[in-house]
């Protein structure tokens, strides 16, 4: 018997599967940390805005100052406040866009009472 062989078989098969695994752990971990910052950012906006600044200043401070990041603040019946920050994520992973569409959209949201 060749065991040489045997576990060069058992690596070829095991090989794309691990590397599926591992680029899908990347994958949802840039989601996940992608998600934090919106949520760190949006308590900055939030913040900013407490302070009486203007959107175009509020959108200039942004951290996340990039092309896929969007800041949309809508006022609801002149009650409501709603602040929104949207961002696209790529998923590079194939096979993953079965369970995540691509390009994966967050969105943060605050409702505050408008003053």
């Amino acid at each position: 018997m060749n065991k040489k062989g045997q576990a060069l078989v058992e690596f070829v098969i095991i090989l794309p599967i691990f590397i599926f695994m591992l680029l899908a752990i990347i994958d949802i971990g840039k989601i996940i940390y992608s998600q934090n910052e919106l949520e760190s950012e949006m308590s900055n906006v939030v913040e900013l805005y407490k302070n009486k600044k203007t959107f175009l200043e509020i959108q200039s401070s942004l951290a996340l100052n990039d092309e896929d990041t969007m800041l949309e603040i809508k006022n609801e019946n002149n009650e409501t406040l709603i602040f929104s920050l949207k961002k696209e994520i790529t998923i590079v992973t194939p096979g993953l866009q079965f369970l995540f569409p691509n390009p994966y959209s967050l969105e943060v949201k605050r409702v505050m009472a408008y003053e």
